[in-house]
């Protein structure tokens, strides 16, 4: 059964991660970056500033039950700086060599501009539920915006089951690894402590759980970015080869007698492999973060759109840029040509602070990705579910979710031989419906690329007067 799964699974997977579909990603964020202005660059300094700065001029009514911008923003960011930072990357490394950092970085840029035009759309057509929640993305973009009501229920239904796998499951056994290794933890063990901490952070609702992240994601992320400063700034004499090597082979293909290249390395696999990896991890285009960013407490769209721009930049051309770097500048990844995943990343913080420091900082890092992962990503799964089934699912869905973790952190101890298995046939399927995603989205980005010009006309217009304060 999981065989016959696993193979037609493939198939799908093939043609939404093809090259077709990683052009259209890329080419709407460049159709995006020009139609709107070049928002990402035009709008750089003043990203930083709304994100850093406390807003005054944001009144929140009485029995509204939106979140901050700031928390809407961690939450997001907590779902989308996961597992992928440390191990995708690594993965992306190893088989597309260090070009595939340049075209991550590259589809990051243009993805920038189109996590803003997602996060901008979903504020304006936003919805209150049945219990006053605030209830936005890609769903009621293609229901409210362009009218394709059969489309957003795709959207809603795919998101629904990628949740399970892409934010349960997998990060729950990513959580439980990264304790495991770190600290010698029993996977049963862990898997009872995260199903007890989700539990009472998702029993609270939104409020809760972006109380939770907004402390933990800026944690994590200062945690993990010191970390690896640290190994960088030791390994400063060698960083102007390591990107002049990443820039050549962008666009070069490494020959046989270059020292260190491993077998299938191409401009080709850099570029397809580079482009995903920023897919992946920043979730631009996918459709998933502008669900949590609909519930924030904002004065016009376009301004929580800023907070896109930052979320990918922070994600990919930061924490992405930053594991990259850890394993090229020490030398792991060809040094290491059997290595990939969170292996090679264990590699490259073990030869850069020593055996013990480099696998407490990747262990704890890897640990908190996934859980903060599994916390945004619950957000995510319980709008779809609503969507779909309405208010009275969401007790239901929440012991869904505890199961699926309980599962992927200790699916050994209930499933014995067969829970590898398992969890790599949940993984394939959430990666293709993440892909599955991404199709109504995109063109609900741009059938709607019209109004959200007139949004960024309007929002332009409105800081000029003096009416918006930013």
């Amino acid at each position: 059964m999981m065989a016959t799964i696993a193979h037609y699974n493939k198939i799908i997977n093939g043609f939404v991660w093809g090259t077709p579909m990683l052009c259209l990603l890329v080419g709407t964020g460049v159709y995006l970056t020009f139609l709107l202005g070049l928002p990402q660059l035009r709008y750089f300094v003043l990203t930083f500033k709304e994100v850093f700065s406390k807003k005054k001029d944001v009144q929140q009514e009485a029995g509204d039950k939106s979140i901050s911008s700031f928390a809407a923003l961690a939450t997001a960011m907590a779902a989308t700086v996961g597992t992928g930072n440390i191990a995708g990357v690594a993965t992306a490394l190893h088989l597309g060599g260090p070009g595939a950092l340049v075209w991550m970085l590259v589809s990051a840029i243009f993805g920038m501009c189109t996590k803003f035009a997602e996060v901008s759309l979903a504020v304006h057509f936003r919805q209150k539920d049945e219990h006053g929640d605030w209830r936005g993305g890609t769903m009621y973009i293609l229901e409210h915006g362009a009218g394709q009501k059969w489309l957003a229920f795709l959207f809603a239904l795919f998101a629904f089951l990628a949740s399970f796998g892409i934010g349960a499951a997998v990060q729950a056994n990513s959580t439980a690894e990264g304790l495991k290794m770190g600290f010698g933890l029993d996977e049963l063990h862990c898997g009872i402590g995260l199903v007890i901490l989700t539990a009472l952070v998702i029993i609270g609702g939104l409020k809760s759980l972006s109380t939770v992240t907004t402390l933990l994601v800026p944690t994590m992320a200062v945690f993990y970015v010191i970390g690896s400063l640290i190994i960088l700034f030791k390994n400063a004499a060698v960083l102007p080869d390591v990107i002049a090597t990443a820039f050549h082979y962008a666009f070069n293909d490494p020959a046989e007698t270059v020292k260190g290249a491993l077998a299938g390395w191409c401009v080709k696999e850099a570029i397809r492999k580079g482009i995903a990896r920023g897919v992946f991890s920043n979730e631009a285009g996918l459709g998933s973060a502008p669900m949590v960013h609909a519930t924030a407490n904002t004065n016009h769209p376009v301004r929580q759109g800023l907070y896109g721009i930052f979320e990918v930049f922070m994600d990919t051309l930061i924490i992405c840029s930053m594991t990259a770097l850890v394993v090229l500048s020490t030398g792991a990844l060809t040094g290491n040509p059997e290595l990939t995943g969170a292996q090679l990343s264990l590699k490259a913080f073990e030869m850069g602070l020593g055996e013990v420091a480099g696998k407490f900082v990747l262990s704890i890092g890897l640990a908190l990705f996934a859980f903060t992962t599994i916390l945004g990503w619950y957000w995510y799964g319980e709008t779809a579910a609503v969507y779909i089934f309405g208010v009275g699912f969401k007790p239901i869905m929440k012991v869904l979710w505890l199961v699926l973790i309980l599962l992927g952190a200790a699916g050994s101890r209930f499933l014995g031989a067969g829970s590898k298995e398992f969890l790599t046939v949940l993984w394939d399927m959430a990666d293709t419906l993440n892909g599955l995603m991404a199709i109504p989205n995109l063109l609900g980005l741009l059938l709607l690329s019209g109004v959200m010009r007139k949004l960024v006309k309007d929002f332009d217009a409105k800081r000029r007067s003096g009416e918006l304060k930013l």
